[in-house]
């Protein structure tokens, strides 16, 4: 496939170019969204959705309980649609904890631990949930330093107890969510006939065209698991080339789509392939990251390619973005750079 066009189809499928129409749509679309960053996970579904929704609008979703925040794949915290939650667990909670293990018995957590941890904190959860702060105080002789508590909270929402739900109402930005119990919290769950083959359909929907590796990669799952997720998918995804799968329903581009997007930390469009390549040049990849600290930093997109870097508190403050020199195959980008952060800056303050 060409670069350019699998750049056109990426942007397409992402809804960078084809908005949808709530913040709820764009989650659904996506599955999963990155958002170890809170506030880059919630400006990463509104940069994809028509209309310039501001923070408060991904919030009342929270509060609405329509989506969620967990440890979805890979260990890592993606926001993701309610109903979704405990199908996409189906498939890849087993692996995560298979990844998480070692670390795991290091830390001394083990089957009596989790018990007792439940026990602690299920009757204070009903009544509205609980920050991690009050949880850690729940834990009752138990120590969260040392990342124990989070392996913990990341262990029990893989079997289905927990979920991050509305977030903490506090002067400025917030960046916290209440630890809410699944079986109180979400009301409907989604039941796919088979969701490993949902899980890769709903990938290729949100993300190609894309191909084994890349699934592998974002799912988390095994090579081996990946090749039965695509074969299980097969006449629900549209192979375009070898081994290259578009989605069967591709949205529908918005003329009135920008050209220049200001994407936030870890966005998908970046973190979600094996190769990133196509979408940043090889030189570029150290400045966008990970970098040693694991960071991905928040980047400016111009035509599908990414063109420089830019931060969240920056942004906020009228600072430039830091672009790459020469920005590749651009003339002067400058105001629509500009627009882009403007963009970001409506949707904090709005």
């Amino acid at each position: 496939m060409k670069t350019s066009t699998l750049l056109s189809e990426r942007l397409r499928s992402h809804r960078l170019s084809a908005p949808a129409r709530s913040v709820t749509d764009a989650a659904a679309h996506m599955l999963a969204v990155q958002s170890q960053d809170l506030l880059a996970g919630r400006w990463a579904l509104a940069c994809r959705t028509g209309g310039e929704p501001p923070l408060r609008a991904v919030d009342r979703a929270f509060e609405r309980g329509d989506l969620v925040r967990a440890w979805t794949m890979r260990g890592t915290l993606h926001i993701i649609p309610a109903r979704d939650l405990g199908w996409v667990l189906s498939v890849t909670g087993r692996r995560q904890r298979q990844q998480a293990a070692t670390r795991r018995r290091d830390l001394g957590i083990d089957d009596e631990m989790l018990d007792a941890v439940t026990r602690a904190i299920v009757p204070p959860l009903r009544d509205g949930g609980a920050t991690r702060a009050e949880l850690f105080d729940l834990l009752r002789g138990v120590d969260p330093t040392g990342q124990r508590g989070i392996h913990l909270l990341a262990e029990l929402t893989l079997r289905g107890l927990l979920c991050q739900g509305p977030v903490v109402a506090r002067p400025g930005i917030t960046r916290e969510q209440r630890f809410m119990l699944v079986a109180e919290h979400i009301h409907e769950h989604g039941s796919p006939d088979d969701p490993l083959a949902e899980l890769f359909v709903r990938f290729i929907d949100g993300h190609g065209p894309a191909g084994i590796e890349d699934f592998a990669w974002w799912s988390g799952l095994t090579l081996g698991q990946s090749r039965e997720a695509r074969e299980r998918a097969a006449g629900r995804v549209s192979e375009v080339d070898d081994g290259v799968f578009v989605s069967l329903r591709r949205p529908r581009r918005s003329a009135a789509a920008p050209d220049v997007l200001a994407l936030g930390a870890f966005d998908e469009y970046y973190i979600s392939y094996a190769d990133r390549t196509a979408v940043c040049r090889p030189e570029d990849l150290a400045a966008v990251g990970p970098g040693k600290n694991g960071m991905v930093r928040a980047t400016i997109l111009a035509h599908g390619r990414i063109v420089g870097c830019w931060t969240h508190a920056s942004a906020s403050h009228g600072s430039p973005a830091e672009l790459f020199d020469p920005v590749p195959g651009e003339g002067p980008i400058d105001d629509a750079v500009d627009a882009a952060l403007a963009r970001f800056t409506r949707f904090v303050e709005g």
